[in-house]
């Protein structure tokens, strides 16, 4: 058995990404999203729910890039001289892994993003990291305490697989793969240190490495070459406008190349034909 969760990131980024991850979802092959609770388009996702009710809608923790939701007093380690969350992913790692984030504050954060969803009527399926910060061990722990605080049941796996094949055919894929594969040493304990915290995860991701170079040809390689269970494949639909024009972010163009192949028809007969189950988190549950 083969299944699938499609999970569109970055939900509350803005409302043309908003608009785009309900598209998805109502006309295409999106079944899960993760909503970032501070997001400028917040409020815009939240009224935007009432009309995709069939939508698994988890929390998209924030721990690099934009502001705290805590009060920066309760999260001094996680923050800079101007009270914001750190820009750089190396920067935020190599202070994680050396142990000058404190583990409680990184929970105290997660807890908050949670719960302002919650607070906001988000019935919170799962969570997960803006940029996989959660592939480091000491966040990972901190965010299990913070989803068992707050009665979540599900967290993204973001160690995944892209098929030797697709490298070879994608040479502009090598420089992310690389990147990835030094981070992947952390997962072979994943898993099991997700079941012992009493949570479920996918098998694993598929597509982090092809974040903003999928195309249709990538996509039907990725889809060929799903293995055996449940597997997320992580996107990133949205519109190239002018709200987005003003964000500090290298996912443009991409995004409205990912919306037009999630509600391609090709997308969904592609899956079809793989005999690949559409499953959201959920059902995962």
């Amino acid at each position: 058995m083969r299944r699938l969760i499609v999970n569109a990131d970055d939900f509350g980024l803005t409302p043309g990404v908003n608009r785009a991850i309900v598209e998805a979802h109502r006309q295409g092959i999106v079944t899960s999203a993760t909503l970032m609770a501070n997001g400028s388009a917040f409020d815009d996702a939240i009224h935007l729910t009432q009309s995709a009710q069939q939508l698994s809608i988890g929390c998209h923790v924030v721990l690099v890039d934009g502001a705290p939701v805590s009060a920066p007093s309760l999260v001094p380690t996680l923050i800079n001289a101007k009270g914001l969350l750190s820009k750089s992913l190396n920067n935020f790692a190599l202070r994680a892994i050396s142990g000058n984030l404190a583990p409680a504050e990184i929970q105290t954060e997660a807890v908050a993003q949670i719960q302002k969803l919650q607070a906001a009527g988000i019935s919170v399926s799962h969570l997960d990291t803006h940029k996989h910060t959660h592939m480091i061990p000491t966040v990972l722990q901190a965010l299990l305490v913070a989803a068992r605080t707050c009665g979540i049941r599900a967290v993204r796996n973001p160690f995944g697989v892209l098929h030797f094949s697709t490298l070879l055919k994608r040479p502009g894929l090598w420089k992310q793969s690389s990147k990835v594969a030094l981070l992947n040493r952390f997962g072979k304990g994943f898993r099991k240190t997700v079941a012992q915290a009493g949570l479920v995860t996918p098998d694993g991701t598929l597509g982090i490495v092809a974040t903003g170079s999928l195309d249709d040809r990538l996509f039907d390689n990725i889809v060929d070459t799903i293995p055996e269970g449940t597997w997320e494949l992580v996107c990133h639909p949205g519109y190239n406008d002018a709200d987005l024009d003003r964000l500090r972010t290298r996912l443009r163009e991409s995004r409205a190349v990912e919306l037009r192949i999630l509600t391609s028809p090709e997308a969904r007969e592609a899956l079809e034909r793989s005999g690949i189950e559409l499953v959201s988190y959920r059902q995962l549950t």
